[in-house]
């Protein structure tokens, strides 16, 4: 194997300032004797077609001293091909040893070894690889993607390790601000007025706290961002870029995940120190392949060969698109038939939407007090997963992540964790007794800074000095303004000059959240609700709380990872986990993302998606992901079958997933209740059985068209185009599942 590497790896000589030559089955790839990627040329075609933009080199990989805000680029570069080392030389004396492996000739993994001297340097940054693909960038994994029938081609930058995340290593709090990004995907069918220009950001919409409103352009040019791993220039040409950071030092950050919206202005936030995570094993996949092939060939093969997180739907991988499942929401007031309906549809999760939001409690071990309603008496949780799961059905509760809120969470009053993450970290400058209320610090910077960045409660603002809580606002002469002590039942007790005052960051809804090593044990906490309660599916709302330490994208890996190693554990199989945002962190663990609902996403009569539809279909179909519709298409008294096969086909078609508000109320008051459950039963057991050839999902997500669906036989499905109104039947064709 050694050998057949070093032909694909043409390194012409072993001295510093050799040119390197590197090839997959589908790209090769040029590196000059600076470190710099010169070319990566297609090889699919004939002749071989350049994909980097010329007269602009891509480094492989740069240098980065967040001190002084200075990148360093690669001088010169030295190949020894018999051990794939790969030395990149900088100006300030550094050398980076890089690994360079070729697997399954489907992508190349660069790993970085070492990297000395440091000299100041403590993050690193693979690329920006610029391309000169124009249409759709997937700004969460890392890609550039040209999907046009003529180009069919992407360029892909992944992450596989935790430390590693997207974007420039100038992000601050390792995530991108959510923003609108001005790229057209098709300038003949979406051209930019006069005054837009590509790459240029704009500010959501709203105030910053509805999160309806922040969806306010419907133009296919205003493209929402979910992260910054892609990026385009001013022609609207895509890079791909990640980075890792040295964690092993605590450091100050300034950051708001929506920056330019004053209800959520950027706060100063000093990061914890984080023992032994460096920069040294930062690895990336960089690939590029046909567009069609790259999910289920490329990006699936990386995952399982690099042990990414690869989650399974009866046998199959949860990202392939023909596998998208649906849900229900369940809102009666009894859940006699929950079970029944949803098994009726053909779906395979339930969300216990009446039952509220939940909040977690470590103090109840996991083991949730929540009671289920039934015509007969409640029931625990447990013994309604258990009918649910025997159905293969997942039951779960719509939940706060990780906010922690007064009369709730154990782990803020009365008695508060030593670990809640903080803001800012100060001294007494002196000290005072149960009933003082004048509090003096050593240094008053960022205190007057109101909470934390998401949406600013200003009667959150609060110190925690030992095992008490300290209500305050304002700053003068180093003294905290209208203090509260023993704020939220914490005990006001005497604390003496020196103690150590630590500013807390708030959520939006006027809690607390955990730090990075708390939130460690909510991640084996939510691993004993699932185990505990029978639950298999769970709804993270306020997943942005991941982003509350000051680490982003690495929080939101480090949390799943440890709840999905933890689940493995328990011998607790599939979980089904969706989220209120999704990042680079988080896509490998979500199985489905159904956020938004009603019109707003997307209207059922008018076959039309809604502005905030649009914008989280470009962000799902950006990233090789499934796009929602939402909650919606609750069953109406005037609901027919034809709607049903209208919303089924478009989801078929694009690869989109829903969740259908149900309740015994509104199901018994639909007159074809049961012909729109057999119909989307058809249509569902066919997604599942992977009966819908590729050429036939465009006449599907075709809203002029209008189809029927009918069993068969065994695996086997009769397709129709009819009317409007389902109406003349006209044999399509026929379709035959290959999966069983």
């Amino acid at each position: 194997m050694k050998g057949l590497f070093a032909l694909l790896l043409l390194a012409i000589g072993f001295r510093a300032g050799a040119q390197i030559n590197l090839a997959t089955r589908f790209c090769s790839i040029h590196i000059d004797k600076k470190g710099w990627i010169t070319s990566l040329r297609n090889t699919t075609v004939h002749p071989a077609r350049e994909v980097i933009v010329q007269g602009e080199p891509s480094p492989l990989l740069c240098l980065y001293n967040s001190d002084s805000g200075d990148y360093l680029y690669p001088e010169s570069a030295q190949y020894e091909a018999q051990d794939h080392l790969l030395s990149l030389h900088f100006d300030n004396g550094a050398v980076a040893r890089v690994f360079v492996e070729q697997k399954h000739r489907r992508y190349l993994k660069f790993t970085l070894l070492s990297l000395t001297p440091r000299n100041g340097i403590n993050a690193i940054q693979w690329g920006p690889i610029h391309t000169s693909i124009t249409n759709l960038l997937g700004e969460m994994l890392g890609v550039a993607r040209d999907t046009s029938a003529t180009g069919n081609y992407a360029v892909g930058l992944l992450s596989l390790d935790d430390n590693t995340t997207g974007g420039p290593a100038t992000t601050a709090g390792d995530i991108a601000p959510f923003e609108y990004l001005i790229h057209s995907p098709d300038t003949m069918r979406f051209p930019l007025p006069a005054d837009l220009k590509e790459g240029q950001y704009y500010s959501i919409g709203g105030n910053g706290i509805s999160d309806v409103a922040f969806y306010s352009h419907p133009e296919e040019y205003y493209r929402i961002m979910y992260g910054n791993a892609a990026g385009v220039d001013d022609k609207g040409r895509i890079s791909v870029v990640q980075h890792a950071r040295d964690r092993r030092k605590s450091s100050q950050i300034l950051f708001s995940l929506m920056p330019k919206m004053e209800a959520n202005k950027p706060v100063h936030q000093e990061l914890e120190a984080i023992p032994g995570l460096d920069i040294v094993g930062s690895s990336v996949a960089l690939w590029a392949c046909p567009d069609s092939v790259a999910l289920m060939t490329v990006i699936r093969d990386v995952a399982v060969t690099e042990g990414l997180p690869f989650l399974q739907r009866d046998g199959k991988w949860v990202k392939d698109p023909a596998r998208s499942a649906m849900g229900v929401t369940w809102e009666g007031r009894t859940y006699d038939s929950a079970v029944s309906y949803t098994r009726q549809l053909g779906f395979k999760t339930i969300e216990g939407w009446s039952l509220g939001e939940y909040y977690p409690n470590r103090a109840d071990g996991g083991l949730i007090p929540v009671r289920i309603p039934f015509s007969s008496g409640p029931r625990s949780i447990g013994e309604f997963t258990r009918e649910a799961n025997a159905a293969g059905i997942a039951f779960g509760l719509h939940t706060l992540q990780n906010f922690l809120q007064h009369r709730v969470s154990s782990d803020v009053s009365p008695v508060p964790n030593d670990s809640l993450c903080y803001l800012q970290k100060r001294v007494l400058a002196s000290g005072f007794g149960p009933s003082d209320t004048g509090i003096r610090v050593d240094d008053p910077r960022y205190l007057d800074e109101t909470a934390g960045w998401e949406g600013h409660p200003a009667d959150a603002n609060m110190v925690r000095i030992g095992k008490e809580l300290i209500r305050y606002s304002g700053v003068g002469n180093n003294t905290l303004l209208h203090v509260q002590r023993g704020y939220w039942g914490t005990a006001a007790t005497a604390h003496t000059a020196g103690d150590t005052v630590y500013k807390l960051e708030t959520n939006c809804y006027h809690g607390l959240a955990p730090d990075i090593f708390l939130q460690d044990r909510y991640a084996d906490y939510y691993a004993r609700v699932f185990a505990r309660n029978g639950m298999r599916y769970i709804d993270f709302d306020g997943e942005e709380g991941l982003f509350y330490q000051g680490f982003g994208e690495y929080s939101a890996k480090r949390f799943y990872r440890r709840l999905l190693t933890d689940t493995r554990k328990a011998g607790i199989g599939l979980l089904e986990v969706t989220g209120a945002t999704l990042s680079g962190g988080s896509w490998f663990y979500h199985t489905v993302w159904n956020v938004g609902g009603g019109a707003n996403m997307y209207d059922i009569d008018k076959r039309s998606w809604g502005i905030e539809g649009k914008d989280l279909r470009n962000v799902s179909c950006g990233n090789y992901g499934a796009a929602t519709f939402g909650g919606n298409f609750g069953l109406r008294p005037s609901s027919t079958v034809q709607e049903y096969e209208n919303v089924e086909a478009v989801s078929v078609g694009l690869g989109v997933t829903y969740v259908m508000p149900l309740s015994e109320e509104t199901v018994e008051a639909c007159q074809q209740k049961y012909p729109i459950f057999n119909a989307i039963h058809s249509w569902e057991s066919a997604r599942m059985a992977g009966a819908f050839p590729h050429w036939l999902q465009p006449e599907l997500a075709d809203t002029s068209r209008f189809f029927h669906l009918e069993a068969s036989g065994l695996n086997r499905w009769l397709l129709y185009n009819v009317n409007r109104d389902g109406s003349g039947k006209r044999l399509r064709c026929v379709l035959k599942g290959h999966d069983g």
